[in-house]
């Protein structure tokens, strides 16, 4: 199944070019069971990402722009039904994969309802309760240039990671000058995994070992975070959690069924960036969260002696 997964990060760097590690990183959060927030400016690839994973994963695959005219009804219409790549554009399939664009455009109680159906995997609009698939992910995007409507830190806590895409380097985008249309491109990719993969992934990737000491390292990080006089509000148990999860998705990809320092170091970043709160002091001095994150982890001794299968 490493192998698959694999091969699925491959192909879909054939179209999302020179972000390797984002692609790795969201990966990851859909084999720990979470939900993506893409926070980034219009035009640098965020749609195709999620077009390309759901490619490559084999899974239906739905879009929707939030406006903040956008209603209930909307959000069941669109959030359950797809149209899947393989089949008549006309047959309306269940959606596995939703692309949330803009989520922050839309009205707080909009925001309130959809962050409720991801958590709970149903949705229910009046007297219709519907049950989501499984698996059901979600990756949504905000514009972080729109700072007066993003998403407060309650509902952001509840998406895995929070990543930018970033423009690409010099050497990237001018592949992507020379590459045919996009859409072709990304029909053309092969499919590395479907649904029941996923799933038994999943089911793997829960069961990856983890060390009394990989625990006592994220409770004292996330401890760290807490205390630091750089931010009014730290990591939450929820993000504690997530980055435990994380950790072990990262240890799978790696080939290992045990989880190491390393794999949190290399996850803290993307799953608490978005959930912590700079304070002002942080802020006139324009840092930055995943700074001082990485300056929290510098000072945390790191666990000795478990970099072997138990």
């Amino acid at each position: 199944m490493v192998n698959k997964v694999k091969n699925g990060i491959d192909e879909i760097a054939k179209v999302v070019i020179g972000k390797e590690d984002i692609i790795k990183r969201v990966m990851s959060a859909i084999l720990a069971g979470g939900h993506v927030m893409i926070q980034d400016i219009p035009g640098v690839g965020k749609t195709t990402m999620a077009l390309a994973f759901a490619k490559v994963l084999g899974l239906n695959y739905q879009r929707i722009l939030f406006t903040p005219d956008i209603m209930p009804k909307d959000i069941a219409d669109y959030s359950v039904h797809c149209q899947r790549f393989s089949q008549d554009e006309k047959e309306m399939q269940t959606a596995n994969l939703l692309m949330a664009d803009d989520l922050h455009s839309s009205s707080p109680k909009i925001q309130s309802m959809f962050v409720k159906m991801m958590e709970e995997k149903k949705l229910k609009v009046q007297d219709t309760v519907t049950v989501l698939p499984d698996p059901y992910i979600v990756i949504a995007t905000q514009n972080p240039l729109d700072e007066d409507e993003l998403l407060p830190e309650s509902q952001m806590d509840h998406f895995m990671i929070g990543i930018t895409i970033g423009y690409p380097d010099t050497v990237s985008e001018i592949q992507m000058l020379k590459q045919t249309n996009m859409k072709e491109r990304i029909s053309s990719l092969n499919e590395a995994l479907n649904t029941t993969d996923l799933l038994e992934i999943r089911t793997q990737v829960e069961h990856v070992y983890v060390s009394e000491q990989i625990y006592e390292y994220i409770v004292a990080i996330v401890n760290g975070t807490r205390e630091n006089q750089l931010l009014d509000m730290g990591i939450s148990p929820r993000g504690s959690i997530d980055i435990l999860k994380m950790s072990k998705a990262n240890a799978f990809i790696e080939g290992r069924d045990y989880v190491i320092p390393t794999d949190v170091i290399t996850v803290l970043t993307d799953t608490a960036s978005h959930r912590v709160r700079l304070s002002r002091y942080a802020k006139l001095e324009n840092r930055k969260a995943d700074m001082i994150l990485l300056s929290t982890i510098e000072r945390i001794p790191i666990p000795k002696g478990i970099e072997r299968k138990r």
